[in-house]
């Protein structure tokens, strides 16, 4: 599994994560609209974390800079 997700890419998905996060515990919501958004939330930090985005590889795209060696 090679990385798809650059810097920037994985920082706004880990700062998103993180915002929804806060939000649903500030919110205390309940029920169906809670267990959607923990898991969207789940998804985007997943994703920040490992810096690989299974939809990007799916349709050929990287955010992730390549360096010359």
């Amino acid at each position: 599994m090679q990385q798809n997700i650059g810097l920037i890419d994985r920082g706004l998905r880990i700062a998103l994560a993180a915002v929804l996060i806060g939000v649903l515990l500030q919110e205390q919501r309940t029920g169906a609209p809670l267990v959607f958004w923990l898991a969207v939330a789940a998804l985007l930090l997943g994703t920040g974390v490992f810096g690989y985005c299974p939809i990007y590889s799916l349709l050929g795209i990287s955010t992730r800079r390549v360096r010359p060696h």
